[in-house]
């Protein structure tokens, strides 16, 4: 299945093609991020408290993936035709699932790190979010390498995006969410930060990638 038919054509090279490809990547990426982020985001609700549920969630963080990943790479392929959108697909949902598997981890190890100086608990967490903002970038270099030189700029502008999506959401959040709101109120603010962190990260991404890709690949699809 692709998105030839609802996606953008394959159209010459210029201002307008790159105008083009990052109107469907903003659509479409966005839409397959928003969708993906439901299946860890049901997985914490159903399973809270349950011993299983670390696990679960990780796996649920890799289903995230899988649907970010298959949109990316399907607005990629008119891009660049030969990029692989099962590697991609796969990379992005390791990635994925990496990241859940480290973003557990504070709260796991709560009774260990609190206990270390402040200091140190400072470096652990700026470290630990260099590495979060970079798993999935360096996970989708596998397969960019393939087709653009530039490709290791790639981790540290998807690290940007995301970085960039994630003050988004907070500002939202620290906008309109307040103590004691509806259980409703509260998960449309939810809805509407994640949306926005979504498009915000599918907008940066996208601007680095037209700085990223070749304007066409001379290989055929994998």
């Amino acid at each position: 299945m692709s998105l030839t038919r609802w996606g953008p054509p394959r159209p010459p090279n210029g201002a307008d093609a790159d105008a083009l490809f990052l109107r469907y990547w903003l659509f479409w990426v966005t839409l397959g991020g928003a969708v993906g982020a439901l299946a860890p985001a049901v997985a914490q609700l159903v399973l809270a408290g349950a011993p299983v549920r670390a696990p679960l969630v990780i796996g649920a963080g890799a289903v995230e993936g899988a649907a970010l990943g298959w949109t990316q790479a399907t607005v990629l392929r008119v891009r660049v035709p030969a990029l692989s959108r099962a590697h991609w697909v796969r990379a992005t949902a390791l990635g994925a699932a990496v990241v859940w598997f480290l973003a557990l981890l504070p709260a796991e190890w709560a009774a260990i790190w609190q206990r270390w100086p402040a200091v140190w608990q400072t470096v652990a967490a700026v470290v630990g979010g260099t590495v979060l903002l970079s798993v999935i970038g360096i996970a989708q270099r596998t397969e960019l390498r393939r087709h653009s030189r530039a490709a290791g700029w790639w981790i540290l502008g998807n690290a940007a995006a995301w970085c960039a999506g994630l003050l988004a959401f907070a500002a939202v959040v620290a906008g309109l969410w307040k103590p004691g709101q509806p259980t409703a109120l509260v998960v449309l603010i939810g809805v509407l930060a994640g949306i926005l962190l979504m498009l915000t990260t599918a907008l940066v991404s996208g601007v680095i990638l037209l700085r990223i890709l070749p304007t066409k690949s001379p290989r055929q699809p994998v």
